[in-house]
């Protein structure tokens, strides 16, 4: 994600309060998300998609989302993968990813989501855990397909589990 902001302007992060930080000053206890990157699974096809990170993907667009899953009976299933990278000593490469659903009907303009839920998933891939189970076997590919097209070295330095999740 790219944050441009003029030159002596201090970035803004997403800022969490904690009683346990010892940090004081403009940004203390934030959490930098330039590190996540979401994809938005759809059919089959997985794309990366900034807006999924203020909920404005180009499927979740226009559509009123309800925690009741039978308010979209006809709606689809569609996932948003948190994707962390991590950086080490020896170079960049994927550190976490965990997927959590949604289903979207764009004809009826209705969704359903647990927004806690995204919140959790983004929170555990930026703690570098795995969370791919509920994919399916398609999903996974499309999920390995883009991480190796994105950044092939990336995916050959990332994790055995991250590479066994996402075994088809």
């Amino acid at each position: 994600m790219d944050n441009n902001q003029p030159s002596g302007k201090k970035q803004i992060a997403l800022n969490i309060v904690s009683s346990k930080s010892k940090h004081t000053g403009f940004g203390a206890g934030s959490i930098d998300l330039n590190s996540v990157s979401p994809v938005i699974i759809d059919q089959g096809e997985a794309k990366v998609d900034v807006g999924a990170i203020h909920a404005k993907s180009k499927v979740e667009k226009g559509i009123k989302f309800s925690m009741n899953r039978e308010d979209v009976p006809n709606g689809r299933q569609v996932w948003v993968v948190w994707v962390a990278v991590d950086r080490t000593p020896e170079g960049q490469l994927y550190g976490g990813a965990t997927a959590c659903e949604m289903w979207i009907d764009t004809e009826a303009r209705r969704g359903y989501k647990i927004l806690a839920d995204h919140v959790n998933k983004l929170d555990a891939a930026l703690k570098r855990k795995i969370i791919l189970d509920e994919l399916n076997v398609g999903e996974k590919r499309a999920l390995k397909n883009l991480l190796i097209t994105r950044n092939e070295e990336w995916w050959e330095a990332s994790s055995e589990e991250l590479k066994k999740a996402l075994e088809v």
